[in-house]
């Protein structure tokens, strides 16, 4: 389950590398549309009237990109031999780095069932973004999964600095870590959550790649917080906050590219506020 969930997040990430629809100058503001709701129109107008209603930006003046199930299939059979419907491509995303302070994300709650507004954040934190406001919706309930992969791409695009793949692959891996974790041990988001942000801030603040003293510090955190999790769940806990320290490097090295184009913001020390609270699992929406 946890390699298939890293694969497909992985593919749908990568997919977003592919040029579509975007002009050739950067933007500060980028929209990414799931294929399903670009291609309806009255899906369209629910998702442009959230982010002006939201945003207060010109979307006119944005660029946009469309995130295709094809685009996803044409590799996701010979890893996963699993292929996508069109009508699973649902939720979209607006960057806007004109808002460039701290990080902003706000969430339709009534529509994006899986991933919240601090999933997010904590992602693209471990991905070395630290500004700009970051809007997600969807015309139908979708876990938000498509907007996740095209708010990476849109930061891409605005900044022109690619985020590194092996940070990339560290946040997928997290991401399927915690879905898995919440699956097999029924611990409810909030829990996971805080659990997670706890070990996070101890192994930062030590700089901690040493496996077992991960391991350790989770044990403590899970019996100090009462959080029932397997032991299985707190080695894969311990993996990916390990593999996510191992990429400090070129986090901090893509922090330090697009430090002037995000206000200076970027430069602050990284953070493992990252990647592990965005996903429950993948059913619906993507």
């Amino acid at each position: 389950m946890r390699k298939i969930t890293v694969a497909i997040l992985a593919l749908i990430i990568g997919a977003m590398l592919i040029p579509v629809g975007f002009s050739g100058e950067a933007n500060s503001v980028v929209i990414t549309y799931g294929e399903t709701t670009h291609a309806n129109s009255d899906y369209k107008s629910i998702v442009d009237n959230f982010f002006k209603s939201q945003s207060n930006v010109d979307l006119n003046s944005a660029d946009s990109k469309i995130i295709t199930a094809d685009q996803v299939n044409k590799i996701s059979g010979g890893i996963t031999g699993k292929t996508y419907d069109s009508s699973q491509i649902l939720s979209s995303a607006l960057v806007n780095l004109n808002d460039n302070s701290n990080l902003k994300v706000s969430v339709d709650k009534s529509k994006i069932t899986t991933i919240t507004g601090d999933m997010y954040i904590s992602a693209l934190k471990s991905a070395g973004i630290t500004a700009g406001h970051v809007y997600v919706t969807s015309p139908v309930s979708a876990t938000g999964e498509s907007a996740l992969a095209g708010i990476m791409n849109s930061y891409e695009e605005a900044t022109d600095v690619t985020i590194p793949e092996n940070v990339k692959e560290a946040a997928t891996d997290e991401i399927s870590t915690q879905a898995e974790i919440m699956n097999n041990s029924g611990v409810d988001a909030d829990s996971l959550s805080k659990l997670v942000d706890d070990v996070k801030q101890d192994v930062s603040k030590d700089n901690v790649t040493d496996h077992d003293t991960i391991v350790n510090i989770i044990n403590n955190k899970v019996q100090n917080n009462n959080i029932n999790i397997t032991n299985g769940d707190v080695e894969n806990l311990a993996n990916t906050i390990e593999q996510v320290q191992n990429v400090q490097g070129d986090v901090n090295h893509y922090k330090t590219q697009v430090s002037d184009f995000m206000g200076g913001n970027s430069t602050s020390g990284f953070s493992l506020d990252g990647l592990l609270d965005w996903i429950e699992s993948f059913v619906a929406g993507i």
